[in-house]
């Protein structure tokens, strides 16, 4: 089962996987779609109930080691939508290459809706690139819809939303 550690933007553990991350976006981003930016995240947006940014570490298979950061990802606050709903957006939600395929990405989504949910939103979006087609499947099968887009990120070309029922923070809905 893996453990989800809150922890900062900037802590070690975070720091390296964000850094795998974008270097293999870096790597992997669609020459025809240009250049990737790196955007650093801010590590104000990511404080409860503000946001919260998570490491996951993957149950190690011999009981005497430390288990490894494994994976990251966050929620943050972001603008109200037209409607008014409270929105939160995933970002930086990455599995290195070792723990793909083992369900790792489902579970750190999962975490992050409830972790959003408690603080009360009611809606959850994000954005993703088309050459990313396993986020894009994950997303699709966590019940994830396109949306039009919300933001002017240069690296993305679909934006997806999804409706969360808000939980009471002592965990009755």
């Amino acid at each position: 089962m893996p453990r989800f550690r809150e922890t900062s933007v900037s802590s070690p553990d975070a720091a390296a996987l964000l850094t795998e991350y974008f270097t293999e976006r870096e790597s992997t981003f669609p020459s025809a779609q240009g250049t990737y930016t790196t955007t650093l995240p801010d590590a104000t947006a990511f404080v409860p109930r503000s946001g919260v940014f998570v490491v996951v570490e993957a149950e190690p298979a011999d009981a005497g080691r430390a288990s490894e950061p494994t994976a990251c990802g966050g929620i943050r606050l972001i603008a109200p939508s037209a409607s008014g709903a409270v929105r939160y957006e995933v970002k930086h939600l990455y599995v290195r290459p070792a723990g793909r395929g083992l369900g790792l990405g489902r579970a750190l989504l999962d975490e992050l809706e409830r972790r959003a949910s408690t603080f009360g939103a009611d809606e959850i979006v994000l954005d993703t690139n088309d050459s990313l087609a396993a986020a894009g499947g994950l997303y699709r099968s966590a019940g994830y819809a396109t949306i039009e887009p919300y933001n002017a990120n240069p690296n993305a070309t679909t934006w997806y939303g999804k409706a969360v029922r808000a939980e009471d923070p002592r965990g009755t809905a």
